[in-house]
């Protein structure tokens, strides 16, 4: 990747368009960069969740994570570059299997909720899952690599999975959903 940072405040976004590393300008409004927001935002959700007391193993494959999303910020800020690999993806899904394993079926619904670090981890899951819809709808306008799609599906799986293994890292549970018309013994 070219140039590096050296000015913050270049004032050259004030007529509300941006650079991308192309050297093209797009409107701050371009699908393109609602995709890199939203990346960015789970990047940095993923720091705050990286704040919290969690495993060494779970820290680790967080951190491993943010780099990644790093790339696939900047695959997303390159028209037509490769910056986020398949072996990312596959690096998913070996965690979502090893991190499954542990973890009892579940029966119920869950809520997003029990611990600090397992409520955060689904903020994550959610941020992911905006931020493939908004690679999604940016694929349905310009041709772009499969792995990111990819990449965030399966990563706001493994959040889901991760905030589970956070809720039970001291002895505790999941929140599971009180559903009205499970506990009459009926269907719809």
């Amino acid at each position: 990747m070219g140039n590096r940072l050296t000015q913050i405040a270049t004032r050259t976004g004030d007529a509300g368009t941006t650079g991308l590393g192309d050297n093209s300008r797009v409107s701050k409004n371009s699908l393109r960069v609602h995709a890199m927001g939203d990346v960015d935002e789970l990047n940095s959700q993923i720091g705050v969740l990286l704040c919290e007391e969690m495993p060494a193993d779970v820290r680790a494959v967080l951190v491993e994570i943010q780099h990644q999303l790093f790339n696939l910020g900047g695959e997303l800020s390159i028209p037509g570059f490769e910056l986020l690999k398949p072996e990312a993806v596959a690096a998913l899904d070996e965690a979502l299997e090893r991190y499954n394993a542990q973890l009892p079926r579940l029966q119920e619904f869950i809520l997003p909720a029990g611990s600090r670090a397992a409520s955060l981890a689904h903020v994550c899951r959610t941020v992911a899952r905006r931020a493939e819809r908004g690679v999604v709808a940016l694929g349905n306008e310009e041709a772009i690599k499969d792995a990111p799609r990819q990449y965030l599906n399966r990563l706001s799986d493994l959040m889901f999975v991760l905030a589970r293994v956070l809720n039970r890292m001291n002895g505790g549970d999941d929140v599971y959903w009180k559903s009205e018309r499970m506990a009459q013994g009926g269907a719809a």
